[in-house]
């Protein structure tokens, strides 16, 4: 992570509890990014889209100051907090003025949703402390600090507290990798409880109230959705992190306060992240996207559900969970290709994921017994280490015509092919596939007869096979 302390001073240093793959909310973690890589950088295009401020507004923050206002005249917030508040829209803006490029883009867009999440009507009492911490915080990075890389953790010194940054949208609570974080401090052991209860005492002001209950939220523009939105993802590892808390001090508020966490799971999306099924209850990544069953996200839902409920004897949690749990016994078959796994239908896992995903079903075998997650879960080890399946589909070619060669692939994996003929290569290329039928584009050949083609593949974890056949080539 990329630390800002005193006076703009910038360290980098390995924070091992926040060294976990990327987890984010985000959809653009999945084969489909992966296989057009040399199109898209990285997992695929960024999620978050950027919407800079607008330099024609007279005040930007017109309305969210009117928004403070009223907090105060109906005593929502208290003259102390308003004045802070004021205070720090106003060093915002200051320093908006004077910044330039990507620093001014940056904190611009979280002016933006400030002013977007006002307008709407959501910037509510409970909302405003993590916006506002939001905001200061930009205002420091892009003052002070370097220019980061899309998708790069920081930290402020004297703060626990773990941030991303989405490029077009600045720096972002990182609500999941923060409770990831405090279930870590837990389980390295004794001597990390203080540091985890610091944790937990800079995250626990910032829920907001949601659906009934209580939910950390994200507050930026994403992969289609408007801030405020949340994460059942993110929302049962607060679950897993308040409880681990209780068991690390013997004390009941966290268990009290996880209850409150709870109502998002019984109520539809938007607003919560529950869609009932005819099996039971689907916990959703996204609260804006009903449609996106993204299994990774699923599974950790139901792990923090009935984390919480074996800790706490709460019965509410307990039902929750047995939903989910219902739910996703039937659904994890789906997400078995019978070489690799899959994201959400149709799309496979990058390997970081797949080994998120495997550890999930590990976890849910060991305290259910289930057989479908202990065998899937078995799969999904040995597919680590099975190489990827190639079959060539196309025989002919026509000579003097430029040609498709077809071929199936049992899982995501850089493909390589060479053609030649009497013994000369004609035509050498490679290029990433995900699973199911891929086809090359080749030059037309020039000559007839018989050429000898090499298909390679490699897949995520570096396994490789190679396939040699024949290709005839006729007027």
């Amino acid at each position: 992570v990329v630390v800002l302390g005193a006076r703009g001073r910038v360290a980098v240093r390995v924070d091992p509890f926040v060294a976990v793959p990327a987890l984010t909310p985000e959809t653009n973690g999945s084969s489909a990014a992966l296989a057009s890589r040399s199109a898209a950088p990285g997992l695929g295009a960024t999620g978050a889209s950027a919407k800079p401020a607008d330099a024609g507004a007279r005040d930007p923050l017109a309305n969210v100051r009117t928004t403070l206002a009223r907090l105060l005249r109906t005593h929502q917030i208290d003259a102390a907090h308003y004045r802070r508040y004021s205070a720090s829209l106003s060093a915002a803006q200051n320093a908006v003025k004077h910044l330039h490029g990507t620093r001014a883009l940056e904190l611009g867009a979280v002016i933006e949703n400030l002013h977007d999440i006002a307008g709407t009507g959501a910037l509510t009492a409970s909302r405003v402390p993590a916006l506002i911490l939001t905001l200061d915080r930009n205002r420091q990075w892009w003052v002070n600090g370097p220019l980061l890389t899309d998708g790069q953790r920081v930290e402020f010194a004297g703060s626990e507290l773990v941030w991303e940054y989405y490029r077009g949208q600045g720096i972002e609570l990182q609500e999941l990798a923060n409770f990831a974080k405090a279930n870590g401090l837990y389980t390295a052991g004794p001597s990390f409880y203080a540091q985890q209860r610091e944790l937990l005492a800079e995250l626990i002001p910032l829920a907001a109230d949601r659906g009934g209950g209580l939910a950390w939220e994200y507050y930026f523009h994403f992969d289609g959705g408007a801030p405020p939105w949340t994460s059942a993802m993110s929302q049962a590892t607060a679950l897993e992190a308040l409880s681990r808390a209780y068991q690390a001090s013997g004390n009941r508020a966290y268990l009290i306060l996880a209850r409150r966490a709870l109502p998002v799971f019984e109520v539809a999306p938007p607003v919560g992240v529950a869609v009932k099924t005819r099996l039971g209850r689907r916990y959703l990544l996204y609260s804006f996207a009903p449609g996106a069953a993204v299994i990774n996200g699923f599974l950790q839902s139901v792990i923090g559900l009935g984390y919480y409920a074996r800790v706490s004897g709460d019965q509410a949690a307990a039902q929750l969970f047995a939903a989910g749990d219902a739910e996703a016994r039937a659904e994890v078959p789906r997400y078995d290709t019978g070489a690799w796994s899959l994201y959400q239908s149709g799309v496979e896992d990058p390997l970081s994921y797949h080994t998120v995903v495997t550890g999930f079903l590990q976890q849910l075998c060991a305290t259910t017994r289930a057989p479908v997650y202990c065998v899937t879960a078995a799969h999904f080890v040995n597919y680590l280490s099975t190489p990827p399946a190639l079959r060539l589909l196309t025989a002919r070619l026509r000579a003097g015509r430029p040609g498709v060669v077809r071929f199936r692939l049992s899982k995501i994996s850089r493909v390589g092919i060479t053609l030649l003929y009497d013994g000369h290569t004609t035509f050498l290329t490679s290029a990433p596939f995900a699973y199911g039928v891929g086809q090359f584009r080749v030059p037309a050949p020039t000559r007839t007869g018989t050429y000898a083609i090499h298909l390679t593949a490699k897949d995520l974890a570096g396994n490789y096979t190679r396939i040699v056949g024949a290709i005839e080539v006729s007027r």
